[in-house]
């Protein structure tokens, strides 16, 4: 059995207005339920960069601007990079030419504190479009058995015990190496960040799910059909929420 993969070259666009404009996307749903899969097909899709705090916190490091020393700062002792400073690098970054027709946000907003300061900023400057929000929902023991059974081989090949086993348990079946459960893997972990995702994130969703700018997606199904739904979605939301 071949390990999963996504393998864009053999993803087939689903057609779209070429003067539609997706906007800012905002992807939602507990650990596992495929939102980094989904933000890599609609990249491909509309042709807009996918935003991730991480990767903005560390170019402002690396690059010595000077919102990336004040975080150097706090990361060198140790300290949290307060929701402030990470606000003011996100809305650096929203005022980039490359986010003109639109973005997906990844792990932005976290909280309900970040979705409220994030629907004053785009009121104010950058752009005139609101966030729509989608939610990706799959059943909590099907989540548990995609991150549980998850095992990886040193060249990365990705293999699930449960839905997509190796052809002999524990050797991958690329290079005939072992395959391992990474710690971050394990039911343990996957436990504390459901907890995490429903005390800081779930007000976040309802935030959305409230204002209107927000749709529920079934996330339990092959990965090209969860995009076709999740791009009628964005057509019917940003039609009406324009």
């Amino acid at each position: 059995m071949l390990p999963l993969t996504l393998d864009l070259t053999n993803h087939s666009p689903a057609p779209a207005n070429e003067n539609f404009l997706p906007g800012p996307v905002l992807l939602l749903g507990a650990p596992g339920v495929g939102k980094g899969t989904q933000a890599k097909l609609l990249m491909a899709d509309y042709g807009i960069p996918q935003i991730s705090t991480g990767d903005i916190l560390r170019a402002n490091i690396s690059q010595g601007t000077p919102l990336g020393k004040q975080a150097k700062a706090l990361v060198d002792q140790g300290i949290l990079v307060s929701d402030d400073l990470v606000n003011q690098m996100v809305a650096d970054r929203l005022c980039q030419p490359d986010t003109r027709r639109g973005y997906i946000l990844d792990g932005f907003p976290r909280t309900l504190n970040q979705a409220t300061w994030l629907d004053s900023h785009l009121s104010e400057v950058c752009i005139t479009l609101p966030v729509i929000a989608i939610s990706i929902v799959v059943d909590y023991e099907q989540l548990l058995h995609r991150i549980t059974g998850r095992r990886i081989c040193p060249s990365g090949h990705i293999f699930n015990i449960y839905s997509n086993p190796p052809a002999t348990p524990g050797i991958c079946d690329g290079d005939g190496s072992p395959l391992i459960q990474r710690p971050d893997d394990s039911e343990a972990i996957f436990t504390e960040r459901m907890k995490t995702f429903q005390i800081q994130t779930a007000p976040a969703i309802e935030h959305y799910r409230k204002q209107g700018r927000f749709e529920e997606i079934d996330g339990d199904a092959p990965v090209e059909q969860v995009t076709a739904v999740i791009e009628a979605a964005l057509i019917r939301l940003r039609t009406s929420n324009s």
